[in-house]
């Protein structure tokens, strides 16, 4: 599935449309650190690349993860990476909340395992044997509500990805 520049900049604007209406959400909610286990979705209509190659596609992710009230965390995801190529990865990690004492901001830490880098572009991520590689992936997050936040996570020396993120 591919999607055209515009629709990617439609999503990534409905994603960011809701740091308008922060300030007033944020009034009316007076604890925005989770204190209770949830699902979360991620969607990720955009991925920044370091360093350009016209080998490059569009990166878009979709994932679902299982928050405990402890910070621990375990989760899927499946994406379109930086090649075009179906992707797909599984994790735990962990999350932060409350990061340098103000409460919209959280930290987040996964490692797992990835499957996607195939042939011919099996050399592009480290210790990959036949698809499969290892992944450490950390993030920072901006809660704009208590089940809404925004997301931006390193991949390696690839680039970021930009994400939104809704618990239920």
């Amino acid at each position: 599935m591919r999607f055209s520049p515009n629709a990617r900049l439609a999503s990534l604007a409905i994603c960011l449309f809701g740091l308008l209406d922060a300030p007033d959400i944020r009034a009316e909610e007076s604890n925005l650190i989770p204190t209770d286990s949830a699902w979360e979705v991620t969607l990720s209509p955009y991925g920044y690349h370091f360093h350009s190659d016209p080998m490059h596609k569009p990166v878009w992710l979709i994932g679902l993860e299982r928050q405990s009230a402890d910070g621990w965390l375990w989760g899927g995801a499946y994406f379109i990476n930086s090649f075009g190529q179906k992707s797909g990865a599984v994790y735990v990690g962990y999350v932060w909340n409350n990061l340098f004492n103000v409460q919209m901001l959280y930290a987040k830490l996964v490692g797992g395992l990835m499957y996607g880098y195939v042939a011919p572009y099996q050399d592009k991520v480290p210790f990959n044997h036949n698809g499969y590689s290892p992944m450490v992936v950390p993030a920072l997050g901006y809660r704009l509500t208590h089940k809404d936040a925004l997301q931006v996570s390193l991949l390696g020396t690839a680039g970021l990805l930009f994400s939104y993120n809704r618990r239920f």
